[in-house]
């Protein structure tokens, strides 16, 4: 049965009105003939496994919840509890005890049923029932030894809450505290624990390559490019045939330059920018052709869609391609020879693309920039760096024209620009942490994104004019009910959201955002609008970009490192050659939908992976500043604790059970705690001082310890707007 079927099918069920039906109906209404009903029964018994539907035992075909069942993904805390999140949007999660568990771990999508309803200010209590899918077979843990026969495996993961029992003839090898990738033989039952056999040593806990190996490896990361995918790259590496340059736009001659960090070697974009008679600019965006060196099914491309996209580490980088792609043949270097896509734009003075040409190409970058070197010139004048580049400074200063005309454009349409610190961990030549700081946006950085933002709409635009398959990059409009929490929010401070909340306008956000810029409050209200947003993803459908207030975006710029851009340059290259046929059109409709699902959930892990290294890398370097004291920002406020950032973008946490001035109260509609003694107020934008109490480098965890408030925090008069929350257990979800 195809996927349309299936959401046609899950569609129909989970309407309101629906009235269950018997298979044969339901075979009717989808016009499935007498001899695939075998095919479509095996299908109907498929979708219940999978706890999307339910088969009566008269034969009746209705969803889960209308059989009194909660289906969703298992969330487990260590203290022994979870939770379910169901399927549902917007459904409440439901809490299942200790003792309800029945056998299920953490990330298992599970059937569970209501055992206690929903009451005010706690959530619905249930029990699994049964256990769907399991999300993994394996976990990386640290091996203990408890004599010759046998040992456990206590997994990394401290939402994984069972040792997993070893016997000795599945050591593999492993010492007592060696970092190991374990896999489950035996699945947990009640009264049971798991058991498993050692299938990878990492090495032994604490040694920094393997505490990274570990991360790599729990989050499904294939770092070793198999050999066969080496030999093809290899064999890619050719002189460019003199047939290829024919066919294609000489750009040689042009003035093309790339501009990256000091430590990229992956370029894959270079610009070009001229000022045109009329006053207009033409500005030439020139990405690398990865896609005529990685073919549609090569062992390349078959690897490259597995990973979907690099992963940044620190000091360590997983590319998406072989490097002696990636960094070789595919990246933009200097004075060499490269095959490009090139898209040349003119620009007005509003802003406006009023033409544009899309183009296969070869180009010659001459020279190699960095964001800090064009900065310089841009910022400081920097003399020396104008007299070695002098050849293109004309142009810097061109670009960042631009670049400000285009950063207006985006704000008068009311593109949201979040402005958070972001971290960078600089490590010393033995591989230590020796300091970690925000990373500045500079006038380089917000050109070059903003050439690249421009490039994206352009693109996404045009195919979808041309109605052929495409991956784009859409970031949906926020929930209803994220918007009227949010509204509530700020009305605590004075401020207000306008108009409809089920459509609201990015305008509005950004109106908002204005209206805070340098209040106390700026902190709190901005955190909270972003935790209000949806996630950004990958999908065939163009329904815009939120964020960004574009209605039509992809990502195009970066197909060294984005297979989704991979993808596009497949479906341009094929456009342009009039290959686009009936026959391939429907199979590319499969190809960008499938891109686009694995991309998006290869990104959400690449992301995961990455915010994993710099906790652990965090945690070590405040491990040697245990007793120090610092300022810093609460930075986000729970039933449990208040989370507090550092200038150098640290995080810990001051628990509530340390606080002992006072008993606190947490109030969720202002994301505050509250004294019921001394009225005293805590939310999220407060400035405060800690003191670094306790540091544990395994779990990549900072406890804090207030030492004091910088100014006398609020009274709860003036902050509270509602009922105080009670605090139980089940709210220690959102410590996870």
């Amino acid at each position: 049965m195809t996927p349309e079927i299936k959401e046609k099918l899950l569609g129909l069920i989970n309407e309101k009105a629906y009235n269950p039906l018997k298979k044969e109906e339901l075979a009717l209404i989808f016009d499935i003939h007498s001899c695939e009903m075998p095919l479509f029964n095996n299908f109907l018994e498929e979708l219940q496994d999978e706890g999307y539907l339910i088969i009566s035992k008269k034969g009746r075909v209705m969803t889960p919840s209308a059989m009194g069942y909660f289906v969703g993904k298992f969330i487990s805390h260590r203290k022994g509890f979870g939770f379910v999140e169901s399927d549902e949007e917007f459904t409440q999660d439901l809490f299942i005890g200790p003792d309800d568990i029945n056998g299920a771990l953490n990330g298992d999508r599970v059937m569970a049923e209501i055992v206690k309803p929903a009451s005010e200010g706690k959530r619905a209590e249930g029990s699994i029932v049964k256990v769907l899918k399991r999300e993994n077979e394996t976990v990386i843990g640290l091996f203990q030894l408890s004599n010759k026969n046998f040992g456990f495996v206590i997994p990394d993961n401290k939402k994984f809450t069972q040792d997993i029992y070893v016997p000795s003839r599945f050591f593999s090898g492993a010492k007592d505290n060696d970092k190991v990738v374990c896999k489950i033989t035996v699945w947990p039952t009640e009264g049971r624990k798991p058991e498993g056999k050692i299938i990878e040593v990492i090495g032994q806990k604490g040694e920094r390559g393997v505490e990274i190996d570990s991360i790599i490896r729990a989050h499904g990361l294939p770092e070793e490019f198999p050999h066969k995918v080496l030999e093809e790259a290899d064999r890619v590496i050719v002189p460019i045939p003199q047939e290829e340059i024919d066919r294609r736009m000489d750009l040689r001659d042009l003035k093309t330059f790339t501009i990256d960090g000091e430590d990229a070697k992956d370029l894959d974009d270079a610009v070009s920018i001229e000022v045109l008679e009329n006053g207009n600019y033409k500005l030439g965006v020139h990405i690398a052709d990865v896609s005529h060196y990685v073919r549609e099914h090569s062992k390349l491309d078959k690897e490259a869609i597995k990973r979907a996209t690099s992963v940044y580490l620190v000091d360590k980088v997983i590319p998406m391609l072989p490097k002696q792609l990636s960094n070789g043949v595919c990246s933009l270097n200097p004075f060499e020879d490269k095959l490009t896509l090139s898209v040349f734009m003119e620009i007005n003075a509003d802003g406006k693309v009023i033409k544009y040409d899309i183009a296969e190409s070869i180009i010659n970058s001459k020279a190699r920039m960095t964001y800090t070197e064009v900065s310089d010139i841009l910022e400081k004048d920097d003399e020396k760096l104008k007299s070695t580049f002098s050849n293109l400074v004309e142009e810097f200063h061109n670009a960042e024209d631009l670049a400000r005309i285009l950063m207006k454009r985006r704000e008068r349409r009311g593109s949201i620009d979040f402005d958070f610190p972001e971290s960078k961990i600089i490590l010393n030549s033995e591989g230590k942490v020796a300091d970690i700081k925000s990373y500045e946006r500079r006038i380089s950085n917000r050109m070059i994104e903003e050439f690249m933002l421009v490039t994206n709409e352009t693109v996404a635009e045009h195919f979808f004019w041309l109605q052929t398959p495409f991956v784009y990059r859409i970031h949906e409009i926020p929930a209803a009910e994220k918007m009227e929490n949010l509204s509530k929010f700020i009305a605590t401070f004075g401020y207000s959201l306008k108009g409809d909340l089920e459509q609201i306008h990015p305008k509005e956000i950004q109106r908002v955002l204005k209206l805070i810029k340098g209040t106390p409050e700026e902190e709190s209200i901005s955190t909270i609008m972003l935790r209000s947003m949806r996630q950004a993803r990958y999908a065939p459908q163009c329904v815009g970009h939120f964020g960004l207030a574009a209605q039509y975006y992809c990502h195009f710029t970066s197909p060294i490192r984005r297979y989704p851009d991979l993808q596009i340059h497949r479906i341009i290259k094929e456009q342009l050659n009039g290959k686009l046929t009936p026959k391939r059109i429907e199979q590319l409709a499969n190809i960008v939908e499938y891109a686009s699902n694995q991309s998006s959930e290869q990104e959400r892990e690449a992301e995961l992976a990455e915010r994993d290294v710099h906790d652990y890398y965090k945690a070590v370097y405040m491990a040697d500043r245990i007793g120090q004291e610092f300022d810093g920002t609460i930075s986000s406020v729970t039933s449990f604790g208040m989370f507090v950032e550092l200038e150098n973008t640290v995080e810990g946490l001051i628990r509530m059970v340390d606080m002992t001035d006072d008993y606190y109260n947490y109030i969720e509609s202002s994301y505050s705690l509250v004294g019921e003694r001394t009225k005293r107020v805590f939310r999220i934008g407060d400035q405060v001082r800690i003191k670094v109490s306790k540091v544990n480098v395994d779990f990549r965890e900072i406890d804090f310890e207030l030492v004091s408030v910088k100014e006398d925090n609020r009274l709860v008069d003036s902050v509270v707007d509602g009922n105080l929350a009670e605090v139980n257990e089940s709210d220690e979800k959102d410590a996870e």
